[in-house]
């Protein structure tokens, strides 16, 4: 039997709408996310074996909290929160106008030091910080024998949780990354012949769509 990891991205939250900075603001999912997240359980529902019962784990931030919720009552386990999976700290300029980190964010280089350049955010992790949490979340994650995982974590993280699967060093995401939309399904597989360690599906959508 193969050994998949499904990596769910929190759906629309109010900060997505309000134009706010994420990050560890706590926003909540919005009446549309709430929605997308009991989608999000169903299409998990047909996906995982009748009988299978995965693990669930979830960053603790509110809007993937609430995620992992119709998951829980779905599949009847309890979640299990790390808040390694969060989403980059973006320190001062979180819950503000996503226009203000716009003004005043200094973007990494296109070559040399990228993962602990500084951003001009007062509090924001560097790159180097954040990768290296979800690899610890990873870590953890997959030091159990569980053929079926769910991870709830957000958009931005979700590009550490797939390069940490697939055993990409750190060093390697400097410039790699993964987009997923809000709401997605991504799912990653290891074989049970070659061991190899594959992105079945990138950022599926189509529950919601």
């Amino acid at each position: 039997m193969s050994e998949r990891i499904y990596v769910v991205t929190h759906p629309e939250a109010t900060h997505h709408v309000d134009g706010l900075v994420g990050g560890w603001y706590d926003s909540a999912l919005t009446p549309r996310g709430v929605i997308h997240a009991r989608a999000i359980a169903a299409r998990l529902r047909e996906l995982i074996p009748t009988g299978s019962v995965p693990v669930l784990y979830t960053s603790d931030l509110a809007r993937a909290t609430e995620t992992a919720r119709p998951l829980s009552d779905v599949f009847d386990v309890e979640p299990v929160l790390l808040p390694d999976l969060r989403e980059k700290s973006y320190g001062v300029a979180g819950g503000r106008p996503q226009a203000w980190l716009d003004t005043y964010f200094v973007p990494p280089p296109p070559a040399g030091e990228r993962l602990d350049h500084d951003e001009g955010i007062e509090g924001a992790e560097t790159k180097l910080e954040w990768v290296s949490r979800v690899y610890r979340a990873m870590d953890r994650i997959t030091s159990d024998s569980e053929e079926h995982r769910i991870v709830v974590t957000h958009g931005g993280s979700l590009s550490w949780v797939v390069a940490a699967w697939q055993r990409l060093p750190i060093s390697a995401c400097a410039h790699v990354a993964y987009r997923a939309a809000p709401g997605s399904i991504t799912v990653l597989e290891q074989d049970d012949v070659f061991h190899n360690r594959t992105l079945r599906t990138l950022g599926d959508l189509g529950h919601i769509l």
